[in-house]
C-alpha cells in the first residue's frame, strides 16, 4: 500500500501546484515542510492537505471511525539556508518524539521564539 507520504507528495501536491519538500508526522500531528507560490496562501494549502489525506485515510479505512483533523494549524516561515535542518527534523519524527511529546516541543518553541497563539 502506497504510504500518505508519497500519495500527497506524488499525485495531489504537484496536481495542485504545492511544492512539498518534507512530510512526516507522529500519532498527533503531521509536518510539512513547503514553498508557497505566489498565488497561495498558507490557510489553502493546509485545507488541501487536510481534505485530501482524510480523504485518502477514510477510503483506506485506517482507523475504526471516520478521520478528521482538527480545524487550526500551525505554520512559520524559514530561512533559505534552513532548509536541510527543517527536513531533517522532519524527516526524524519519530525518534524526536521519543525524547518530547508534541506539547512539549510546542511551549518549548514558543518560549525560545516567544510565539503566541492567535485564535482566528
Amino acid at each position: 500500500m502506497i504510504s500518505i507520504n508519497t500519495l500527497l507528495k506524488i499525485e495531489n501536491c504537484k496536481e495542485k501546484g504545492i511544492f512539498l519538500q518534507a512530510i512526516n508526522g507522529y500519532t498527533d500531528h503531521i509536518h510539512c515542510l513547503i514553498s508557497l507560490g505566489k498565488d497561495q496562501s498558507i490557510s489553502k494549502v493546509a485545507q488541501l492537505i487536510k481534505g485530501e489525506s482524510s480523504f485518502w485515510i477514510n477510503k483506506h479505512e485506517l482507523t475504526v471511525q471516520s478521520f478528521s483533523w482538527q480545524d487550526d494549524y500551525f505554520a512559520v516561515s524559514i530561512s533559505e539556508s534552513q532548509v536541510e535542518k527543517v527536513t531533517k527534523y522532519i524527516k526524524n519524527q519519530e525518534i524526536h518524539h521519543t525524547k518530547k511529546t508534541f506539547d512539549e516541543e510546542v511551549k518549548q518553541f514558543m518560549t525560545i521564539y516567544g510565539w503566541n497563539i492567535f485564535n482566528t
